[in-house]
């Protein structure tokens, strides 16, 4: 089994297109596996929702997929929720009512065999909180037992929402977040994503048009200072100074 993983897109469809152009480079791939988060923040959510549909063989729901379908709290940091709450207050009048029903029917949690890689589970954040817990890369083992006991020791968990791309071990399971695609906040502002491959994980990222991305933004209709917040967080993949990034 090959599957290209990829989470936290954030409305970026010129990190999207980049991503198309490498994979026309490399081998096929057998599946696309989408971890949550296809919305909020970016300038063009209803064309990453459009390619999730089309090009994703499993997709599950991030908090901030929920919070566009159901107008639920996203429950993001004091410095970042008003940029999603803008993004997402515009853009839930121009998602159609067949992409809004598509982000709230995403299953918070999938439980698979991978071939080459066993069992396997897929979430935003992790089996004991699926969309809103944040557990950080750096985090102790015993801040992931709890989750791996409650998805039953899995080979495999895959998750996204901290934004940060890693993989590591605990106990029997193998944990990997393939970082955001559409939105990185490690300071390293290149889409990243993750390649499976027979139970072997290799992390990548991508150079893409930044500015293309930035101008998106740039020219939505909502406040000039989310507009500039918004921009920052694109162009240099951090928060405005003393900002928190809790996604």
């Amino acid at each position: 089994m090959r599957a290209l993983i990829v989470a936290d897109l954030h409305g970026n469809i010129d990190a999207v297109a980049a991503l198309e152009t490498w994979i026309g480079g490399q081998r096929p791939f057998d599946e696309i596996w989408v971890l949550g988060d296809l919305v909020d923040y970016g300038g063009a959510p209803a064309d990453v929702v459009d390619w999730v549909r089309r090009r994703a063989s499993l997709a599950v729901r991030g908090n901030h997929d929920h919070a566009m379908a159901t107008n639920a709290d996203c429950r993001s940091s004091p410095a970042l929720l008003p940029l999603s709450v803008a993004t997402r207050c515009y853009f839930r009048t121009q998602l159609s009512h067949d992409d809004l029903d598509y982000l709230e029917r995403l299953p918070l949690l999938r439980d698979a065999v991978v071939p080459g890689g066993g069992r396997a589970v897929f979430v935003h954040a992790c089996p004991t909180d699926p969309m809103h817990a944040y557990v950080p890369a750096d985090s102790p083992d015993a801040s992931w037992r709890d989750s791996l006991r409650a998805a039953g020791a899995p080979r495999f968990l895959f998750v996204g929402h901290t934004h940060e791309q890693f993989v590591r071990r605990v106990d029997e399971t193998t944990i990997v977040n393939p970082g955001s695609l559409g939105l990185p906040l490690d300071g390293y502002p290149v889409p990243a994503f993750a390649v499976f491959d027979d139970g072997r994980v290799t992390l990548y990222r991508i150079p893409y048009d930044i500015n293309r991305a930035a101008a998106r933004i740039d020219r939505l209709p909502i406040d000039a200072t989310v507009r500039r917040r918004l921009v920052h967080l694109i162009r240099e993949g951090r928060p405005l100074k003393n900002a928190t990034s809790v996604v």
